[in-house]
């Protein structure tokens, strides 16, 4: 008995000694305020879920209810993650990836159709999980320790294919669950990358895609003044000739290759449009496709000739501009699902469908608007108390937020966030190594999206994709999932200094 008290002591003393360390190491602001958004966020539940006359709204058999048995669980999930040791997360990365790579194989497979998805799991007792939402926790954990090998480098083509790949792969398989949105959400981690290296280039292109895709398609029906040329097109073809021309001068720094190109392409442009309008009508597009197309060909002759690679990017992004314009006609058409293609038309404006696709969104704008300066106070919410904003406490949470607390109320929730996600990159970017880095800014990149599409979406700026507002939205699974992404990371912050 006398042999073993002694070392239950010091057991005790160094636990203790240990807590007392983690808690003074702990960022406490990060955590009062992830405490405030979730508490603000129950209180939307409740309001989304209240029915006029409901004599317990509290009760487990209750949404409100339900909710706060979901953040009390969260609360346990987050000390338990607080309590391991912070290189636990960097040994088992590729685990739990592995793991949760099989969880969502295996989703395909048991998972009953769910409003035409597949990736919820039925647990038993009205419980349903969700594995895409702690497959982002997974995917990040797996970059941060791949990204965090002493030997690796963004730019070596090797590092930067498997990176790419870890990001995919649970993209690709979310996507055959048909869960878009969620898959949507692994797009993020390349804001990650481009903190860590990334060339700019490959920011600048996604955004040009998106530009060419909005402009192309919302454009494509309207004509050029009285020439059979689509505007989108002719719009389009233009802003890749001047984007060609630009990144020449940003990564060559040939301004008089620069100006021979602009010149020459704005000219032959000019000359098209003229002769079109006063002598022959014609498509002038097929002129612009004919001035890329030398572009191209003049990119590659100074590749040959300088043996500058730049040269060779740069006629690599007017092809590849080309083609996914030439091709976002025919996945808009053939590819995407009606109901996809409607939500796109009705957020471009191409065609009001306030009782069919629009109906989500306008009802939701109903209610925001409705909602004033000050709102109509807790409970009293007209437009969700009546049902006519449907998913109002999932993904169109914030509809609530807005008609309950109003403006004020909606700014305040903002603000929040705003704060939180600041706080982030601060700790972020104090990080001592690169796991832990990678790991804060791939968890920024996640919120920001969250954040960025869904109110985009509850306002109409932003196409109905169907991603939870963090921390608000109800459901245990986006609730753990957001909770367990969070306080890994407070972990990893908290150990900062012994690394």
């Amino acid at each position: 008995m006398k042999s073993w008290l002694p070392r239950f002591r010091q057991d005790a003393y160094s636990t203790m000694i240990r807590n007392v360390r983690l808690y003074k190491s702990v960022d406490w602001v990060i955590i009062l305020l992830y405490l405030a958004l979730v508490i603000c966020g129950w209180f939307s539940v409740c309001g989304a879920s209240y029915t006029y006359g409901e004599p317990d709204f509290l009760g487990l058999d209750t949404r409100a209810g339900k909710q706060l048995l979901w953040i009390g669980c969260s609360l346990g999930i987050g000390f338990v993650l607080l309590m391991l040791e912070e290189k636990l997360y960097e040994l088992l990365a590729y685990v739990i990836y592995g793991l949760i790579i099989l969880l969502l194989i295996a989703t395909l497979f048991v998972a009953p159709d769910i409003k035409g998805s597949h990736s919820w799991i039925r647990l038993g007792g009205g419980i349903n999980l969700q594995p895409a939402e702690f497959a982002k926790a997974a995917t990040a954990l797996a970059l941060a320790k791949y990204m965090s090998a002493y030997t690796f480098s963004l730019h070596r083509t090797r590092d930067f294919l498997c990176v790419v790949g870890l990001i995919l792969l649970p993209l690709c398989i979310i996507i055959l669950q048909k869960e878009t949105g969620s898959a949507l959400v692994f797009l993020s981690f390349f804001l990650m990358l481009y903190r860590e290296g990334m060339s700019g280039a490959f920011l600048f292109s996604g955004v040009c895609a998106v530009v060419y895709f909005i402009v192309g398609i919302r454009f494509s029906d309207v004509m050029l003044w009285n020439m059979p040329a689509p505007v989108g097109k002719f719009v389009v073809m233009l802003l890749i000739q001047v984007c060609t021309a630009g990144m020449v001068g940003v990564y060559t720094h040939r301004t008089v290759v620069v100006r021979w190109m602009l010149g020459c392409s704005l000219g032959l442009t000019l000359l098209a449009l003229l002769f079109s309008a006063y002598v022959i009508p014609f498509d002038i597009t097929w002129v612009q496709l004919g001035v890329c197309v030398g572009l191209m060909v003049t990119l590659c002759v100074l590749w040959l000739r300088e043996r500058m690679n730049n040269f060779a990017y740069i006629a690599l992004f007017t092809l590849g501009s080309l083609a996914f314009f030439y091709s976002s006609d025919f996945v808009f058409a053939k590819v995407l699902q009606p109901h996809q293609k409607a939500r796109i038309e009705v957020v471009l404006g191409m065609k009001e469908d306030l009782s069919g696709v629009g109906y989500n969104v306008n009802q939701s704008k109903i209610a925001i608007g409705s909602g004033g300066l000050t709102g109509k106070g807790f409970l009293n919410g007209t437009q969700t108390k009546l049902e006519y904003v449907p998913e109002q406490d999932t993904d169109f949470i914030f509809c609530t937020v807005g008609e309950e607390q109003g403006f004020i109320g909606a700014s305040v929730v903002l603000l929040l966030f705003l704060a939180f996600i600041l706080r982030l990159l601060v700790l972020a970017e104090r990080q001592s190594s690169r796991f832990g880095r990678v790991y804060g800014y791939s968890l920024v990149s996640i919120f920001l999206f969250h954040l960025f599409i869904n109110v985009g979406m509850v306002l109409g700026l932003t196409p109905v994709i169907g991603i939870p507002l963090p921390f608000f939205s109800y459901g245990g699974s986006s609730l753990w999932g957001f909770t367990i992404l969070l306080f890994i990371f407070i972990r990893i912050d908290a150990g900062r200094k012994r690394t």
